[in-house]
């Protein structure tokens, strides 16, 4: 298989974008080290993945703690692929914005990933490492109420560029894919009109479903995107690519 002899570290792995990235990694022959803050999610999607002959095992990890980073980075040992897709979102007008929803948003969002990459990138050296970060349409369009939320995720969408300009020494490869409106937890708290406004700025016009996003992260992981490096991979219906 593509991704055999090959070890994966995926955040927020228990949900959502995350599960199906870990479910797609493992299928692929990958080991998947899966990380999140609940235990019973985690041991399901552990349960999921080798039923169906893949390997996988659960790290509890709360990323918004600073320490619980490089603990989970020690626990996960030297990898191949990481991604960081563990994230928290709030939206609210500048004005009104809680200064503890900010705080937590850029520990969660920025300053994990951050950290995780920091102590995890080197030992990839020579491996032919892969880190795949996402972020959201919404860092790339000016929608209001999203500005904490948004600054967050364009933050990493340039530390990507960072990245892989300082780890290609490492032959290491660093990507970002922008997600459009996605049938996660996120849009199924949302009312109707909510919905319908975020999925009108696709051109599609639907959602996606979470296996369609990680199949775009799957595959920047993978050998086949040998030669991509510092790319922002959008998969959001056309919503940042196309005007009118």
């Amino acid at each position: 298989m593509e991704l055999e002899g090959k070890k994966a570290l995926v955040t927020g792995g228990t949900s959502g974008i995350g599960r199906e990235v870990a479910k797609q990694l493992a299928g692929l022959g990958a080991e998947v080290v899966i990380s999140g803050r609940d235990a019973a999610r985690g041991a399901e999607t552990v349960a999921e993945i080798e039923a169906a002959g893949g390997v996988a095992r659960f790290v509890a990890a709360d990323l918004a703690d600073f320490e619980a980073i490089a603990a989970l980075a020690e626990e996960a040992g030297e990898i191949d692929i990481l991604v960081n897709n563990a994230g928290i979102f709030s939206f609210a007008p500048t004005p009104g914005e809680n200064r503890g929803t900010f705080e937590a948003m850029f520990d969660v969002n920025v300053r994990a990933p951050y950290f995780l990459t920091a102590a995890l990138a080197p030992k990839m050296a020579g491996n032919g490492g892969a880190i795949v970060n996402v972020s959201t349409m919404v860092a790339e369009l000016g929608m209001a109420g999203s500005s904490a939320y948004a600054a967050t995720k364009a933050a990493l969408a340039s530390l990507t560029r960072t990245w892989a300009s300082e780890f290609a020494g490492f032959g290491v490869r660093v990507n970002v894919v922008t997600v459009g409106p996605t049938q996660t937890g996120g849009t199924s708290s949302m009312s109707e009109n909510e919905l319908g406004f975020v999925t009108g700025l696709t051109k599609l016009g639907r959602t996606a479903e979470p296996k369609e996003i990680a199949e775009a992260i799957v595959f920047l992981a993978s050998p086949r995107a040998s030669y991509i490096t510092g790319a922002n991979v959008a998969v959001d219906g056309g919503a940042t690519a196309v005007l009118g």
